[in-house]
């Protein structure tokens, strides 16, 4: 273990850790693995804060969804401690209007206490098609919303819609950079991915046949295996 670096994890919005569990349990036999936490601020900024208070001096990064936007963010503070940078489902730009609408919506349904309607809206756009009906799949994104809960929840999302656009900041990323993607992802789309890539000197991206925004729950094993490879002398 003292020969590899640690790894660092970080979450998206209504998610815990368990969204990175097939992940953990391939990855971390002889490397340090975790998972920051996101419940605690309402801005991007306090969230890469306090996982660079948590983390390791220098480790590999890897940001599913909103953990994406941390990374950009840990990357513009503190890149020196990062030794290589995953982004799983992410985008570069700030919301538009469109967007912060649908955001604005998710508030409202929490303030009408409705919050469980949140993550039966989402969940059409968190998986592919084909995975609509895998009700184990489905109960596992209810079960990370419940535990996430609305006041996180709302945090997360403030956190999220006064985010600033990292678009501007992707060239003086330095580091081996994976993109991971899934095809039939709802939420990020393939030109928000060729954005980054075009955007990271370093960067490459892997596409997943099939798989939709939670490609680490979907494709596990496709996920553990890009992400060895990734990680593979670090």
């Amino acid at each position: 273990m003292a020969s590899t670096l640690p790894l660092v994890l970080a979450c998206g919005q209504l998610l815990t850790p368990g969204v990175w569990a097939p992940q953990v349990k391939a990855l971390s036999p002889g490397r340090r693995v975790l998972v920051a936490d996101h419940t605690l601020d309402d801005s991007i900024a306090g969230m890469a804060a306090r996982l660079l208070e948590a983390a390791p001096p220098r480790f590999a990064l890897a940001g599913h969804a909103m953990g994406g936007f941390v990374a950009f963010e840990v990357m513009r503070r503190a890149p020196e401690r990062v030794a290589a940078l995953a982004l799983l489902a992410t985008l570069a730009p700030a919301d538009g209007p469109a967007q912060t609408a649908r955001r604005e919506g998710y508030v409202r349904l929490v303030e009408d206490g409705r919050f469980d309607a949140v993550a039966e809206e989402r969940i059409p756009m968190l998986v592919a098609p084909a995975r609509r009906s895998d009700e184990a799949l489905a109960d596992a994104i209810r079960q990370m919303a419940r535990e996430t809960g609305p006041e996180v929840f709302l945090r997360q999302q403030r956190a999220i819609m006064s985010r600033q656009d990292s678009r501007p900041t992707l060239a003086a990323i330095a580091v081996p950079t994976l993109i991971v993607w899934g095809e039939e992802d709802g939420i990020t789309t393939r030109a928000h991915q060729d954005e980054i890539l075009a955007g990271v000197p370093a960067a490459r991206l892997e596409t997943l046949p099939g798989c939709g925004h939670l490609s680490t729950l979907e494709a596990p094993d496709q996920v553990n295996g890009l992400l060895s490879g990734w990680l593979a002398g670090l």
